[in-house]
């Protein structure tokens, strides 16, 4: 069999030793000797389900197609449950293109009540919804009825071939789907007429056929040649041959037609299915059948998902969760087996997704915990440096502040975002206290420091005395006003100092200049600059336009000074 050509599987069923086997080797034109093998002892020949080896390949519709036979044993047979019967039919109903249902003689209650799976399996895989496809078409079935003794008709049968008894075999067909009457409520009678409704209502896949006996010697039949056997039964059988051609079809699943490859794979479905519990059931196939589509769904919810950075914020995860969500409910609805039992496989389907979903909100409050508790390091980094800076500058701790605020604003997100929110409030609440405390008395101590050291340096080093001068002066105002008013607390709300502090401010930190950063680098330079002008000035005569001590004047000679 090719493994890329569409395959149909004729499959005979029925109580065991009722010709079966023998049939199936006369649809193949093989001896007994050559096909299935036929028993005639009390014990069933057959067992389980066999398929013939070689397909038969048939154009039809102009596709190459595989036509395997099965045959299947018996119903009823010695030593076998109804559970393994029911098995047997269960795998039988389900894997076949056409279902030959071979009766002897006629229809009983228990040959009706038999077909309760088929009609199952009809309502909860075959009900067409309109604009989709079904799950997977059901097989064909055709009542066979081996009897001699028929009324002759000259109409039609339902398969379009005159057959002048088979509107008697469909007209036997239907009376024994008819309703039964129940007044007294018996709850099994009221099961078999659920089924003939159901079969009443499958009537436009179903076909009726009668065949004679072959022989009267049953026993024989493996010996006898087409010659010796009944030519009324010869002329059915090959008429039989043609019915079945003209009703087989493709195994459909989900609207395209199985290959023989992807046939395999469909029948591992329903071996796990019937494997899983003693009794075979709809809902058994379903979940099974539905499996593989939940995986599909879950992966297609899991990649929606997985399209968002986390930490995102809970709503906009809610948001994703939801949308994701509908998408795989979109796809398990266009691809799922199963009308009622398949309610089953939704809601494990909802169940999985909010496994997942719960896993996604897991992950996100540990991302927002990890990301904003980065944030927050940062920021507390960020504020015990600037509460160590070598030049306190109110402006630079401001600006620090911000940046801190808005980057934790704007990069904290997710279920963590409130916590550390307050965190974050409060920390630099008091990083910003503690800092306004300490300000103004660092200021002051540099500012003290700084007007000493000026005053050395005008005095000393570069000897400008405008220089010494002012220095001296905020060394005074500092000094006293703090001796005159006993604290220097007091001089904080001074004009003067507020005038000193905005001046300060100005030169230690600016968009453009970070004195605090380049104060080492800028402080060597000036005393570069400072040693340059000294050596190299005085030396090439240059003029100073500054009130330098020891100033010579023009045309005169240096005088010492006199303090």
């Amino acid at each position: 069999m090719h493994s890329a050509w569409e395959v149909k599987f004729p499959k005979i069923i029925g109580p065991y030793r009722s010709g079966k086997s023998f049939l199936l080797n006369q649809l193949l034109s093989l001896q007994c000797d050559e096909g299935f093998g036929v028993g005639h002892m009390r014990d069933t020949k057959t067992k389980g389900i066999w398929v013939w080896g070689t397909p038969v390949e048939v154009i039809i519709d102009g596709t190459k197609v595989s036509v395997l036979y099965l045959d299947t044993e018996g119903f009823e047979s010695v030593g076998k449950s109804n559970v393994y019967d029911d098995r047997i039919f269960a795998l039988a109903t389900v894997m076949s293109s056409v279902l030959i249902y071979n009766l002897p003689e006629t229809i009983r209650e228990a040959d009706i009540s038999r077909l309760s799976f088929a009609v199952e399996i009809a309502e909860e895989f075959y009900g067409r919804v309109k604009g989709q496809d079904v799950a997977f078409e059901p097989a064909k079935l055709l009542w066979l009825i081996q009897r001699d003794f028929l009324r002759c008709a000259t109409h039609p049968t339902n398969s379009g071939f005159d057959d002048t008894e088979g509107k008697s075999v469909q007209e036997m067909v239907n009376e024994a789907l008819q309703q039964v009457p129940n007044q007294n409520g018996d709850k099994n009678i009221d099961q078999v007429n659920q089924i003939r409704e159901s079969l009443a209502i499958m009537g436009d896949n179903s076909t009726a056929f009668s065949l004679p006996q072959p022989h009267l010697q049953r026993t024989k039949l493996c010996e006898l040649k087409d010659g010796e056997l009944d030519p009324m039964y010869v002329k059915k059988r090959e008429r039989l041959k043609q019915l079945v051609t003209s009703i087989i079809r493709p195994k459909i699943v989900q609207g395209k037609p199985l290959s023989g490859k992807e046939f395999v794979s469909f029948l591992e479905q329903i071996l796990e299915a019937l494997n899983k519990g003693e009794i075979p059931s709809t809902g058994s196939l379903v979940e099974v059948f539905n499996k593989a589509i939940l995986e599909r769904c879950l992966k297609l919810y899991s990649q929606r998902m997985e399209r968002f950075s986390l930490p995102v914020p809970e709503d906009k995860l809610q948001q994703a969760h939801d949308e994701s969500e509908k998408e795989a409910r979109k796809l398990f609805d266009e691809q799922h087996f199963g009308r009622y039992h398949a309610q089953q496989s939704v809601l494990k389907l909802k169940d999985e997704i909010e496994k997942v979903y719960r896993n996604f909100l897991l992950a996100n409050e540990y991302q927002s915990s990890k990301l904003c508790e980065a944030l927050y390091t940062k920021c507390e980094d960020l504020m015990d440096e600037l509460q160590v800076l070598r030049l306190p500058s109110m402006a630079k701790f401001n600006a620090g502040f911000l940046q801190c605020n808005r980057s934790f604003e704007k990069d904290c997100v997710g279920p963590s975002e409130e916590a550390y929110e307050k965190r974050i409030v409060k920390m630099l609440g008091k990083s910003r206290s503690l800092f306004i405390k300490d300000y103004n008395n660092r200021l002051f101590n540099w500012l003290v420091a700084f007007s000493l050291v000026m005053v050395v340096v005008g005095r000393f080093v570069i000897k400008f005395i405008l220089l010494e001068i002012g220095a001296w002066m905020m060394f005074i105002f500092l000094e006293t006003y703090t001796r005159m008013f006993w604290s220097a607390e007091s001089l904080y709300y001074n004009p003067a100092w507020h005038f000193i502090v905005a001046t300060w401010e100005t030169v230690v930190y600016s968009p453009l200049l970070d004195l605090d950063r380049w104060a080492f680098p800028i402080g060597i330079l000036l005393i570069i600059l400072v040693l340059y002008w000294r050596c190299c000035g005085r030396r090439h005569g240059a003029r100073s336009l500054l009130p330098l001590y020891n100033n010579p004047r023009k045309g005169g000679r240096n005088r010492p000074r006199s303090d």
